[in-house]
């Protein structure tokens, strides 16, 4: 029997419709949904392989007992594995307490299996120790709205870019990693010839090919660039003073500030010409619609915050922003990690965009689920749960659909973590992927064929996913394991309310609790429902009780979910990278994507065809730098610093500047013989929002000597 399903691409953040061919219970083609907002049936490569993916060869399809000195897996039934680990967990939490157990997911989980794990951990346990691989992607963003706009809240839409009349990509490659809305780009350049673009990378991107002005600045000297601009916008009389004056709080500050911040003393700090600063300053300024396009480049970075500080002044300052083509527009990582920071995913947020260091905030879920108190103590973010976790602060660990054995930074520390903790249980729909061989237990999880619930992309639009095919072997949804685990949890610890916390018996009854939980608040979707998505298709947040529809866009009026209701400029200075280039280690490791590969492969590893571009793991660097290390392209090199090494083929390639190498982050211990550019990458995090500087590490690079 043939069918097609609605679905969406489980990919990056761009949410993408797809269409899935069915017969006879397999996948017999992939197409993109033509009524589907965000991509209206166009796909990328990835998104167009997707049926190449449905093939049973990698999946974990039952649940195992893994004994992690041999690796030798044995197959259990559903019962006894989440019986064990029941019984492990209330264990463990019985004699060290609730903070000795943490959980550790994933942007590519449903908004309701976000949820129940969430409710899980911090209704149930009574830890705020769950945070997600979306700490490594969009906390910065997330951390940047809330000082600026006061909320978690994308202002823009993709309708935007088509409207656009000068757009600012900062830190972000959107023709490899987002190649959707990079189509759209071509099409707004298509519509209007008059299009300024101005790219910001320290690397000579795909993105940057079409750019009419590009910045190759420093790496990590983003916020110089920012403030020089405002400095220019401010002495040239291109500051919308009328809309500062009556919209937003802190100009004066800030402007004491950028007054040092002249085109020639950002010149220096960026290594990029005045002249070019004062140009970007004056296209973004004179506009009538300038929008903003930034990703990892600004948000992997130890003062990621300011970075997206940073640029969302330049909005503030001259008024772009809740008009038409305007705005700060964050390009989400994954597919959704905007979901998960809705229903409070990270270890210092709750449902809703709720502060975990709020009190009243705190009050108002342990009202809401019926528990005696939400934990105040801050919950572990995902670098200090593996140091917690190596140190035995925290003994046992849930990964969910996610593989930090190689997508974390400082690969050595992390293994070594997941080597000394005491419990390792890791929910997944692959068996192979380089945290499984860390394992005490898998579980197996469905996969995006599969799957079913709701998803928020880059534009906060929410689609309903259904179910293309029913679940391999003995594999089940994300949410039934955790309400199985949570049921069998709360009688060991003798939770008096656990039939009422996890009553769940559908996806949907999740969603309904999740979104009355949103009732009155920035993303309020209390007017949405599994119906009203089926019927009007996706929606926009916030959709409150009698809209009609989403919202477009968000600050048309100039009011912020602040205190006074203004937009705040925050004080923000350059700061250097975490890791300085040395004469030891005098080479900037940049870290990027390709087009044709998604996180660590698991997923587009197994697709023949998408190796076409690039097969084989390559370091990207200057010929100078080869030269003065005698490699050709070709040779292996050692690239190394105190944290780790990879050995790795050298490739010359155009758009790096000298003392900068570029490698892309997918490939590990899969494909090479080290976890990849991550055994090299600093920890460092961000101070506001606990991100990792993943696209920077400073390194040496030298030729193997081989036999």
């Amino acid at each position: 029997m043939k069918s097609t399903v609605k679905s969406t691409c489980c990919y990056c953040g761009v949410g993408c419709g797809i269409l899935i061919e069915t017969e006879n219970k397999r996948i017999t083609g992939v197409r993109g949904d033509p009524d589907h907002p965000a991509n209206r049936g166009r796909l990328c490569t990835k998104g167009a392989t997707l049926d190449q993916t449905a093939p049973l060869t990698y999946r974990l399809l039952t649940p195992s007992k893994v004994l992690r000195s041999t690796g030798k897996r044995s197959q259990i039934s559903w019962d006894a594995a989440l019986d064990e680990a029941a019984t492990r967990f209330a264990e463990i939490i019985r004699a060290h307490g609730p903070d000795s157990v943490a959980f550790y997911i994933s942007g590519q989980l449903m908004t309701e299996d976000y949820y129940v794990f969430n409710k899980l951990a911090k209704g149930l346990i009574g830890t705020n120790n769950v945070d997600t691989n979306s700490r490594l992607c969009m906390s910065s963003a997330v951390a940047g709205y809330k000082q600026t706009l006061g909320v978690d809240a994308p202002p823009c839409s993709y309708a935007d870019i088509l409207q656009a009349k000068v757009i600012f990509i900062a830190g972000a490659n959107p023709a490899v990693a987002h190649p959707i809305v990079f189509r759209y780009i071509e099409d707004a350049r298509a519509a209007n010839p008059d299009l300024k673009i101005i790219v910001a990378d320290p690397r000579r991107s795909e993105s940057a090919e079409i750019a009419d002005l590009h910045l190759p600045i420093k790496p990590g000297s983003d916020i110089a660039l920012f403030n020089g601009m405002l400095h220019v916008l401010i002495n040239e009389g291109l500051v919308d003073r009328a809309y500062v004056e009556a919209h937003t709080s802190g100009f004066d500050a800030l402007a004491d500030i950028v007054k040092n911040y002249s085109p020639e003393q950002v010149a220096a700090l960026c290594g990029i010409p005045a002249e070019a600063i004062v140009q970007a300053a004056r296209w973004f300024g004179a506009s009538e619609a300038s929008l903003s396009l930034y990703c990892q480049g600004l948000i992997q970075s130890a003062h990621g915050t300011h970075n997206n500080a940073g640029i969302i002044h330049l909005h503030l300052a001259t008024g772009q922003i809740g008009k038409p083509g305007a705005g700060p527009f964050s390009l989400t990582g994954q597919p959704n990690a905007m979901g998960g920071r809705e229903v409070g995913g990270l270890s210092n947020l709750m449902s809703a965009h709720r502060d975990l260091a709020n009190p009243a905030h705190r009050a108002e879920m342990a009202r809401f689920w019926g528990v005696p108190f939400v934990p105040a103590n801050p919950g572990k973010s995902a670098v200090d749960l593996f140091k917690a976790l190596k140190t035995g602060e925290i003994k046992a660990v849930w990964i969910a659909c996610t593989n930090p054995a190689q997508s974390l930074p400082n690969q050595a520390e992390v293994r070594a973590a997941l080597q000394t903790a005491e419990y390792v249980m890791l929910q997944e729909a692959y068996a192979n992927t380089d945290t499984a061989a860390y394992a005490d237990l898998l579980l197996p999880a469905t996969g995006w064929a599969e799957k079913h619930g709701t998803v928020t992309n880059s534009e906060r639009c929410i689609t309903r996913v259904v179910s293309a095919l029913p679940a391999p072997g003995e594999a089940r949804h994300d949410w039934e394991i955790v309400v199985d685990f949570a049921q069998r949890l709360g009688k060991k610890l003798q939770h008096p309310n656990i039939d009422n916390l996890f009553p769940y018996s559908d996806a949907e009854s999740i969603f309904n609790e999740h979104r009355e939980s949103t009732r009155g608040r920035d993303l309020d979707i209390t007017g949405l429902s599994y119906a009203k998505l089926e019927s009007l298709g996706p929606q926009q947040w916030p959709f409150p009780e009698g809209a009609t529809r989403g919202k477009t866009r968000l600050y048309e009026e100039g009011i912020f979910p602040t205190a006074d209701g203004k937009a705040r400029f925050v004080a923000v200075e350059h700061l250097p990278t975490a890791d300085s280039t040395t004469p030891e280690l005098p080479i900037s490791l940049l870290s990027g994507r390709m087009r044709d590969h998604w996180h660590g492969m698991s997923r587009t590893g197994t697709v023949p065809r998408l190796f076409n571009l690039e097969d084989e793991p390559l370091l990207a660097m200057h010929p100078c730098d080869m030269r003065h290390r005698n490699l050709e392209s070709g040779d292996l090199a050692r690239v190394a610093n105190a944290r780790g090494e990879m050995t790795v083929r050298v490739a010359e390639r155009p758009g790096l500047q000298r003392g900068r190498a570029w490698m892309p982050m997918h490939w590990g211990s899969q494909f090479m013989n080290s976890p990849g550019a991550n055994a090299v990458a600093s920890d460092a995090t961000d101070p506001y929002s606990l991100q990792p500087e993943l696209k920077h590490a400073a390194v040496q690079i030298s030729k193997c000597t081989l036999p």
